[in-house]
């Protein structure tokens, strides 16, 4: 017994032997520095550059006085950094013989984005339910109806739309601009909702049928808790939109309901007195910060929105 004993711890000291001399096993790691990564981030970072560029002209711009923008290094950080360019862009900026900046233009946007965004996305949604877990008859022809008026032009719609909110009455007015952004989303929000509840398991549906909910007991009680990352999406896409729209809000819109964007344009296009780069700087930047906030405070869920609604057709 003792003989196999030795034999056995023989033979594992020479496997143990063997084992060392072959060298570590498995795969070999990766070289930081290899072509492909190179490659990689070379081109990420040259991206990245490309598009940040532009934002950092914008931000130094805005924190310079003119005297210093005069000496024309577009790229040199601000000597005197200074706000009086972001408060006139918000307070006092003219445009034509309207001197109140940005503000009275943002509450204008806020009034036309919210209740369209939380309309087009509630009808949207129901849509996209229905459409998807309830065939009724005729919800293909209804639902190719729907995602070709997607296709269709907004320039194509503008002069009936015009007719059509003036003899509503709404011409002009802040609730014919929700009317209408609240139609144009309906579309596409409608073709995300669909294919997100399509990727939810039947079985579940027919489940809940079973013990007996009906249509609004479903969307309430398990579609909608599900449903999260999808509405986040439409969120998204719904204010930027809306917010960023400056067809819409010049045609269907009077001076004093001008959305921001509009109002941004009357600003930086304005000719009177000396050209305020800095003030025009600020007030681009002042625009575009809803959308990007909204974006980078629920990106991750957008992310996750996109890819589930992306499931079926």
């Amino acid at each position: 017994m003792a003989n196999v004993g030795a034999i056995n711890v023989t033979t594992a000291s020479v496997d143990a032997a063997a084992d060392a001399m072959a060298g570590p096993r498995g795969a070999r790691p990766r070289r930081m520095l290899s072509r492909r990564n190179i490659f990689l981030y070379g081109a990420l970072f040259i991206a990245a550059v490309y598009y940040l560029l532009p934002l950092y002209v914008m931000v130094v711009t805005s924190v310079k006085g003119m005297p210093e923008i005069r000496l024309g290094n577009i790229f040199s950080p601000p000597m005197e950094i200074t706000f009086e360019p972001w408060v006139k862009a918000w307070a006092t900026a003219c445009t034509g013989l309207n001197c109140e900046g940005l503000s009275r233009g943002f509450w204008n946007s806020v009034q036309i984005t919210v209740p369209s965004v939380l309309l087009s996305i509630v009808i949207a949604s129901l849509n996209g339910y229905a459409l998807a877990n309830w065939r009724f008859k005729g919800a293909n022809l209804f639902f190719t109806i729907l995602i070709v008026g997607a296709f269709i032009p907004y320039q194509v719609m503008i002069y009936p739309i015009v007719i059509l909110l003036r003899e509503m009455g709404l011409y002009g007015s802040l609730t014919g601009l929700v009317l209408v952004h609240t139609i144009f989303g309906m579309p596409i929000l409608t073709l995300l909702f669909r294919n997100y509840f399509s990727s939810v398991p039947e079985e579940l549906f027919k489940a809940a049928r079973v013990d007996g909910a009906g249509f609004w007991g479903i969307y309430f009680k398990i579609m909608l808790p599900m449903s999260l990352p999808i509405f986040v999406v439409a969120m998204i896409i719904q204010v930027t939109g809306i917010w960023n729209d400056f067809l819409f809000g010049v045609v269907y819109a009077r001076p004093e309901t001008y959305p921001m964007t509009v109002q941004l344009n009357n600003i930086i296009n304005s000719t009177q007195g000396v050209k305020e780069y800095n003030v025009n700087m600020a007030a681009t930047i002042i625009t575009g910060l809803v959308p990007l906030i909204v974006y980078f405070a629920s990106g991750r869920l957008f992310v996750r929105g996109i890819a589930a609604g992306a499931v079926k057709g």
